[in-house]
């Protein structure tokens, strides 16, 4: 029997409608400013999604596209004065920087309460200890959609691949918060197939097309694919081998549509939980 795919377009678009629900409560709109360095193509369209998001859900938006001469000090300097802006309740400065910018004293920069993408040290303590602001958008959209398909990760074998700060780290915490059984594989990870082929609950965050294949799903397996890479045709896709893992998984995420738009559908509602914050309304 095939997998049930996981639609992550209409669960996004779910998200948003209640956000935006929300915000027509608040005093005032919720604020986010994005901030772009230089002009890396993917950047752009993500930036350009936040855009739409933010219109869709009600927000205040507003966009800085520096050039990639930028300096440090001038963006901290940028990043300072958002800070103090009463109207602005996220800030985002979208990765990867130029090179030469350092992009962890940019992130260290940004008030804990408008850290909205959760990178900063204090939110990610606070996530440690199962005390989150702010969840991190991607694994944050994984545990949005697990809910939405009645899938409890209690007492269940999870294993996530890839042990990055944006996504595997912090996919790890959560599940383990929810009471699965987590175990994280990396590259000196010894015979990750065998482990993978284990999970109950697959994640894969490698960034390697045609990583996972069929000998490492299990039969009746939740495949989650946060992956977006690139084949050699061009074609989007993600870790996953789908069309293979889809024949024994029972639930499965797709690239595109999957991961993806519930990654901008929880940078909405974390803008949300922190013009609430902000307002006096939490």
């Amino acid at each position: 029997m095939a997998a049930t795919i996981i639609d992550g377009k209409a669960l996004a678009a779910k998200v948003k409608d209640g956000v935006r629900q929300e915000a027509a409560q608040l005093p005032r709109k919720p604020g986010l400013a994005v901030v772009l360095v230089g002009d890396d193509p993917a950047s752009r369209v993500y930036v350009n999604g936040k855009k739409r998001d933010c219109q869709e859900c009600g927000f205040y938006s507003e966009e800085y596209a520096l050039p990639a001469q930028t300096t440090q000090r001038q963006l901290l300097e940028l990043v300072a004065e958002l800070n103090g802006r009463q109207d602005i309740d996220g800030i985002l400065v979208q990765l990867p920087l130029p090179r030469g910018l350092d992009e962890r004293e940019v992130l260290l920069a940004i008030h804990p309460d408008k850290d909205v993408d959760c990178f900063h040290p204090f939110n990610v303590g606070r996530l440690t200890i199962g005390d989150p602001v702010f969840q991190p958008c991607t694994p944050g959209g994984v545990m949005e959609m697990l809910k939405e398909y009645h899938i409890d990760p209690a007492g269940k074998r999870c294993v996530v691949l890839g042990r990055s700060n944006i996504v595997g780290k912090p996919m790890a915490l959560l599940l383990l918060h929810a009471h699965g059984t987590v175990t994280v594989c990396h590259s000196k990870t010894p015979d990750m197939a065998a482990l993978a082929s284990s999970a109950d609950i697959l994640v894969s965050a490698v960034g390697k097309t045609g990583l996972v294949t069929a000998n490492m799903v299990k039969e009746g397996a939740v495949v989650i694919d946060v992956a977006m890479n690139r084949n050699e045709a061009g074609k989007l896709c993600g870790d996953v081998c789908y069309a293979e893992a889809a024949e024994k998984a029972s639930y499965i995420t797709p690239v595109p549509g999957g991961v993806g738009p519930m990654t901008r559908a929880m940078l909405m509602k974390n803008t949300l939980t922190a013009a609430k914050l902000h307002q006096g309304m939490d």
